[in-house]
């Protein structure tokens, strides 16, 4: 198993646990040895079954996960941990296809990040995904009544952060739903990426990251919403996005 011990009161010690799951054990350790002088502990482990075992087991503030994994692959580590727990998590990759960045961001990543990566950006988006787990959990918990978005068969309970579809919940990252959440406020009017990307204010971006389109291209999978025929979401060529009034 991994190189930190840690329980179930870890939180208490003013520490940001994060669990770094990559079989570079070189690149975990120069994570380790950032990220630790910054009020960070952090675990690490080499597998995907230790890893999933492991994210799930104890109380981490974020992870870190690579997609290219011994024993099963970040994909599938994901489902399992989704499966039992939200924990913010930043899917690290050395693969540049934005097919795959879809998948991960489809499965429940929160955010992703190249193998590029300087310290600086993995901090700024480290800090980010945990800042807005944070915010969502204080205002889950004192806002007592709920608000919702509603367009047709779309429902949006910003209280507690639901999104259902016809009746049924939808598995949003925590970035899709204040995406959507930002257009349907805007429904009518066309919002830029430039303009979707400041509603984030609480994650960091570079200027000319892609990470929108690639979040829009997830939420119209789990919409079923088709791109050349919306029902919700209609690209305005170099303009942005359009959140239309859906029917039905």
């Amino acid at each position: 198993m991994g190189t930190m011990s840690s329980d179930k009161h870890a939180f208490t010690d003013g520490l940001t646990h994060v669990l770094v799951i990559d079989d570079d054990r070189k690149l975990c350790g120069l994570i380790r040895d950032y990220l630790e002088p910054l009020g960070y502990a952090v675990g690490m482990e080499h597998t995907g079954p230790e890893g999933a075992e492991r994210a799930i087991a104890e109380p981490w503030h974020a992870v870190i996960l690579d997609l290219m994994l011994p024993g099963c692959d970040g994909y599938e580590v994901l489902r399992r941990v989704r499966a039992k727990s939200a924990v913010p998590i930043l899917m690290l990759t050395a693969r540049g296809d934005e097919a795959d960045r879809i998948v991960g961001l489809e499965i429940g990543a929160d955010d992703y990040l190249p193998k590029t990566f300087s310290s600086r950006e993995l901090l700024a988006r480290l800090r980010a995904v945990t800042r807005r787990a944070s915010l969502t959990q204080t205002a889950v918990a004192v806002e007592p009544v709920a608000k919702e978005l509603i367009s047709g068969p779309l429902r949006l309970n910003l209280d507690v952060r639901v999104a259902t579809l016809e009746d049924r919940v939808l598995n949003l990252t925590p970035v899709e739903f204040d995406i959507l959440s930002a257009l349907m406020k805007s429904r009518g009017r066309i919002r830029s990426r430039e303009a979707l990307i400041e509603s984030l204010r609480d994650r960091e971006y570079e200027v000319f990251d892609r990470s929108i389109d690639v979040h829009i291209a997830a939420l119209r999978r789990k919409l079923r919403d088709d791109a050349h025929e919306p029902r919700f979401i209609r690209t305005v060529r170099s303009a942005g996005y359009l959140f239309i009034h859906a029917t039905g």
